[in-house]
């Protein structure tokens, strides 16, 4: 199924500033909570959709890379139920802030929906992995998926991640009454003011360790190692970076996991030059070949083609070999391979090739005549990359 436009998600148009996109998205979740939209479907869709366009949009790089590749650039970076927020609890701990404030909503989203039938629990989150992965050209045209072995902190098996004996020996914090907030009273000069704050026995967990787990010492992770699938689109290039959200460094007592950020690196082909979409290949003919005319062989992504060179083929020709470059990323398109044709002049000549060329030199087709229609360098080039 076709994903919907991130903008038109939100009804916001592609120049919104942060509060407008904001106030787009806090209108839009208002509207389709689960909440006040209880057993509907198609509305518990449409809120997750409405929170994953304002996960990529408000964050400025992944705002960027969508704006620049569309969904194909989201590719692992984001999205709900695609490791992206694994569940409704995920998008009121994301968003929770957005809603303080408004009516009955600040409880749906901060505390849980429906009167408060959830606590809020603060929680711990991982710290982001960045790696480079390096490409060639054939993965590049044609999208790969790369098995990446992480060495990074996981949750501990042990203890399920609560860093508590056995995963159970831990008891609700009494501060708070396993809310993880306490609610602090201030006279100020307009009268006595409430706040929540953070429970400071517990640190925001709501509960109280009994007997740490012996693995990993109470912090719920351990040093350890993940396989992780990375699908890269075809045409990604150079300095492109993919976010696979959920698989950076596993967070304290099951907090929420950072990200890993994958950096693209294109390795060098020893015969094509990539120049976006287009690849650019540079053979020598040599003077025969470019008079009388001949067939050459030339390099591709995924093999070699053959071509006619015609005779009185001038040096700097360029013949265009449609559809064998490379995809363009979030697009149908395809480039080119151009192939710039340089006539090769020999530096030493034998006495006999001397004489050759000197009966040659006063002939009437050897003295150089360009027509009209004969662009310069700089015309040709010109037309050739603008297509």
């Amino acid at each position: 199924m076709t994903k919907r436009d991130y903008y038109e998600i939100l009804g916001v148009d592609k120049k919104v500033d942060a509060d407008t996109l904001k106030k787009a998205y806090r209108k839009k979740a208002i509207e389709y909570h689960p909440d006040k939209n209880p057993g509907d479907k198609a509305a518990e869709e449409k809120f997750k959709e409405a929170a994953e366009a304002y996960e990529v949009l408000s964050n400025p790089d992944k705002r960027a890379r969508y704006d620049q590749f569309g969904h194909a650039g989201m590719s692992g970076a984001g999205g709900f139920g695609e490791s992206g927020f694994s569940s409704m609890e995920d998008i009121f701990m994301h968003f929770g802030d957005i809603f303080e404030g408004i009516g009955g909503f600040s409880n749906f989203f901060r505390y849980g929906g429906g009167g408060g039938g959830r606590n809020y629990r603060q929680q711990s989150r991982g710290t982001n992995l960045r790696v480079k992965v390096t490409l060639n050209l054939q993965e590049i045209a044609h999208g790969v998926t790369k098995k990446l072995k992480i060495s990074k902190y996981v949750t501990c098996q042990r203890c399920s991640g609560t860093g508590a004996k056995d995963g159970h020996a831990y008891t609700t914090c009494q501060t708070c009454r396993g809310t993880g907030q306490v609610i602090q009273t201030q006279r100020t000069i307009f009268g006595h003011m409430q706040s929540r704050a953070i429970c400071p026995e517990c640190r925001g967990e709501g509960r109280i360790i009994t007997s740490r787990c012996p693995d990993c010492q109470g912090a719920g992770i351990v040093h350890g190692e993940e396989l992780v699938n990375v699908n890269l689109p075809a045409g990604i290039a150079e300095g492109m970076q993919m976010t696979v959200t959920g698989k950076g460094h596993a967070a304290r007592n099951g907090g929420i996991p950072g990200d890993l950020i994958v950096l693209i690196h294109e390795e060098h082909h020893p015969d094509l030059e990539r120049d976006g979409a287009n690849l650019l290949y540079d053979y020598y003919l040599s003077f025969p070949d470019a008079a009388l005319g001949t067939t050459i062989e030339v390099p591709t992504v995924d093999g070699k083609a053959r071509i006619n060179v015609p005779s009185g083929t001038q040096p700097g020709k360029v013949l265009r070999l449609r559809g064998k470059g490379l995809p363009e990323i979030n697009s149908y398109r395809t480039g080119d391979l151009l192939v710039h044709l340089n006539v090769w002049i020999p530096k030493n000549l034998t006495s006999e090739e001397t004489r050759i060329i000197e009966q040659m030199k006063n002939g009437e087709n050897f003295k150089p005549r360009p027509g009209k229609e004969e662009k310069n360098f700089w015309q040709r080039m010109k037309g050739y990359f603008e297509g």
